[in-house]
């Protein structure tokens, strides 16, 4: 009897782990991962790799310290992309008050990237440096010969010291305005700004890196493009071959356009990007580009989403875009609701991109799943 009871007792729990394994994508829920806890992956990314997907991302805790980091950048593993078991902290915060990444710092939206020639697993992210706010501007990276990590942090730093951008002609690096002398949004600051007059005032000590993205082109030439200049501009930065430095070659995006939140991919030769604008951690309208070049110009698009919450983006804000892996030139769009008074308390929206006429196309679904590219 005792036998029985035990067989019953086993395909009883075997029936709960099946029917409780997920299916499809809910955006907006609660998002458990195979533990039964809600992800904590925010502002992340994903890396496909030997048939595993990895998704990175910020560990968040409750209460509004949490949006500082108090843990560092998690990591979860998935086959299908529904169901995702959590591998832990992967690059964790330090305990030295001295160190770049103590314990209260901010690390924002973390990308992890493979390096084919080197073997590695390299991470970028935001850094701000513990208790100044939002003044340290940096862009940091670090590496792992894993994807489960653990990895090492190398260095953070402002990109492009010294180096003006390949498409700012240089008469205007010779051109001195003070931006306290103009009055903000006004024709002629922002002239100015489209005039670089904010790479020119960190030209010594490098280019602001707020908001950021990592991408890798078909050559396996990778680059960091990320909010800079105040957030008002978007600068696109060339990465070293072992993608750990930067090579002096960059360009600006959009100009005074007041970007942030960058997704970048590619399909049938044409790059596109999607941002949002700038209103903290409130949604707003998003925005697409498209160009033939990774260095631009970029063409505007306009607002990808259609429907009902569209001008808020379905109340969610961009932060990566998936290839789906044996669908071709099929994309997830990724984004984040953010709350930031109890940010643990954060969803996911991941919607399927589609095309129409050259455009992007982000339409809301309460549900879908995989089958959605095979129709």
């Amino acid at each position: 009897m005792k036998l029985i009871y035990s067989i019953a007792f086993f395909f009883s729990l075997t029936t709960v782990a099946v029917f409780s394994q997920n299916k499809a994508f809910i955006p907006g829920m609660e998002w458990k991962d195979t533990d039964g806890a809600h992800i904590n992956a925010h502002g992340g990314g994903v890396v496909f790799r030997d048939g595993i997907y990895y998704w990175y991302g910020e560990y968040k805790t409750a209460g509004r310290g949490g949006n500082t980091a108090l843990q560092g950048v998690s990591c979860y593993s998935s086959k299908d992309l529904y169901n995702w078991k959590n591998e832990g902290i992967v690059l964790k915060v330090e305990n030295n008050p001295n160190s770049e990444i103590t314990k209260g710092c901010i690390i924002e939206r973390p990308k992890v990237v493979f390096n084919k020639k080197t073997g590695q697993y390299v991470m970028w992210f935001h850094l701000e440096l513990k208790n100044q706010g939002y003044s340290a501007a940096r862009a940091a990276v670090a590496v792992s010969d894993n994807p489960k990590g653990p990895f090492k942090y190398i260095k953070s730093f402002r990109p492009n010291k010294g180096v003006w951008p390949m498409n700012l002609d240089n008469k205007f690096n010779s051109v001195v305005i003070r931006a306290k002398r103009l009055e903000s949004w006004t024709p002629e600051w922002l002239t100015a700004v489209k005039n670089g007059m904010l790479v020119r005032s960190d030209l010594e000590r490098g280019q602001m890196s707020r908001d950021m993205t990592v991408y890798v082109d078909d050559d396996n030439h990778a680059y960091l493009i990320h909010s800079s200049e105040d957030n008002l501009t978007l600068h696109i930065s060339e990465l070293t071959d072992d993608y750990l430095d930067f090579t002096e070659k960059w360009a600006r995006m959009e100009p005074a356009g007041h970007n942030e939140a960058p997704a970048v991919f590619k399909k049938n030769g044409i790059y596109y990007m999607i941002t949002s604008g700038c209103t903290g951690w409130d949604p707003n309208a998003a925005r697409s580009f498209s160009s033939k070049s990774i260095w631009g110009p970029w063409e505007s698009l306009g607002n990808p989403c259609v429907g009902k919450e569209a001008e808020l983006t379905f109340h969610s804000q961009s932060t990566y875009v998936l290839p789906v892996q044996g669908k071709k030139d099929q994309f997830i769009f990724m984004a984040d609701r953010w709350k930031p008074s109890n940010p643990i308390d954060g969803t996911y929206v991941w919607l399927p991109i589609q095309f129409d006429k050259g455009k992007l196309i982000l339409k809301w679904f309460d549900k879908w799943d995989l089958d959605f590219y095979n129709n």
